[in-house]
């Protein structure tokens, strides 16, 4: 099982923790908010582990870590310790009410929250070390599920410990995020992810390609990779070099295709890890921010060259391209394509047709003309 001390890359958070364990002054709630695949999840299974070990050890500098033999820890290992709760949107579908279960959930629900960590948090521990419930994906959390949630987290029982673990804090209602301690996770050093990755297999142009657009984070840099997306991306690189100033149906048409499998891939692979009901809408969404992320990351790449700026292009395998593209547009052209681009993903979010997003994204990205869907 994982210790605090097996964390990579974020001392500075655990360093806050450690600080916590040693004051003897734990929150009761703590939000942990950073980029995905960067180990925000394995700090906080490491702190639950902690918590519910039976015989804590401690080494000669003072940091506590869990024992690995205790009962608590051997079921912790087995996954199966009963006072550690994972909270997920997909619990829907183990909800005692068959409409809650029959829901595809785009969100964590108040139903979820309710059935599956305010009520299991007011009744006794089963080990007599308190409780560990850890939200994945808080930022999915509805408004009716964190007003619901409000009491829990300000006065929880005796002996509970609540863990938000959340991509962009900004995204929850000021009155959740007031009531939990922030720690911060921040992004994985480079030669780090792109290592990580090349270990993995992956090629290494592609390894420092991901690890660059990722801006460190090892689990979202593979899943990317694994997502076949690395092809399509040099594709549609060369396509945004190549484009005319009236755009291109075809590319416009390829990628609301590309984004189409790549929600499906996602679906498909949800059902196959742990029989997750992923909502293909959702999934959707987000393969289209990550193929909008692409699309801006080489935009953004021409203003760096374009600027003559001192930094590393996230697009050094098709420099060539990038110098195309800085040298067709000005740079208040190249920043109001970043700004349309970043509007466009908000509209996806929003269910305005995908075709008619994909249209304008093309059109703007070939004239830099602030259009309106």
């Amino acid at each position: 099982m994982r210790n605090l001390s097996d964390i990579l890359g974020q001392d500075q958070a655990v360093a806050r923790l450690r600080a916590n364990l040693a004051a003897g002054r734990m929150p009761h709630a703590f939000l942990f908010a950073g980029p995905d695949g960067v180990g925000r999840r394995t700090t906080a299974e490491a702190l639950a582990g902690l918590l519910l070990c039976e015989a804590p050890v401690t080494d000669r500098l003072g940091n506590a870590s869990a024992c690995g033999t205790c009962t608590g820890c051997q079921m912790l290992l087995a996954g199966s310790h009963p006072d550690l709760h994972l909270v997920y949107k997909e619990l829907a579908r183990f909800h005692d009410d068959a409409a809650v279960r029959g829901r595809v959930m785009q969100d964590l629900g108040i139903d979820v929250i309710r059935s599956f960590l305010i009520a299991p948090a007011g009744r006794s521990s089963s080990r007599g070390r308190g409780k560990v419930f850890l939200v994945l994906e808080a930022e999915l959390l509805s408004i009716p599920a964190q007003n619901a949630l409000l009491k829990t987290l300000e006065e929880p029982p005796a002996g509970v410990t609540i863990v938000l673990v959340c991509q962009k804090p900004d995204q929850l209602l000021p009155t959740t995020r007031s009531r939990c301690s922030l720690v911060r996770f921040g992004p994985l050093p480079r030669d780090f992810v792109t290592g990580k990755l090349t270990e993995a297999g992956v090629d290494a142009a592609e390894a420092e390609f991901w690890s660059a657009l990722t801006d460190g984070s090892v689990g979202r840099a593979l899943a990317l990779s694994r997502a076949g997306l690395y092809a399509i991306k040099r594709e549609v690189v060369e396509s945004l070099a190549a484009l005319s100033p009236v755009g291109d149906a075809k590319l416009a048409e390829d990628l609301a295709k590309a984004t189409d499998a790549l929600a499906e891939a996602a679906v498909k692979q949800a059902k196959k890890d742990d029989d997750a009901n992923l909502s293909k809408a959702l999934a959707v969404r987000r393969a289209a921010g990550a193929m909008l992320e692409i699309l801006a990351s080489a935009y953004r790449d021409a203003l760096t060259c374009a600027a003559g700026a001192d930094r590393p292009l996230v697009h050094a395998d098709q420099a060539s391209c990038i110098e195309a593209l800085a040298r067709r547009f000005a740079p208040t052209d190249l920043a109001e394509i970043l700004e349309q681009l970043s509007r466009f993903e908000r509209l996806l979010w929003r269910n305005v047709n995908p075709k008619l997003v994909w249209d304008n994204v093309v059109l703007t990205c070939a004239s830099a003309a602030p259009l309106g869907v």
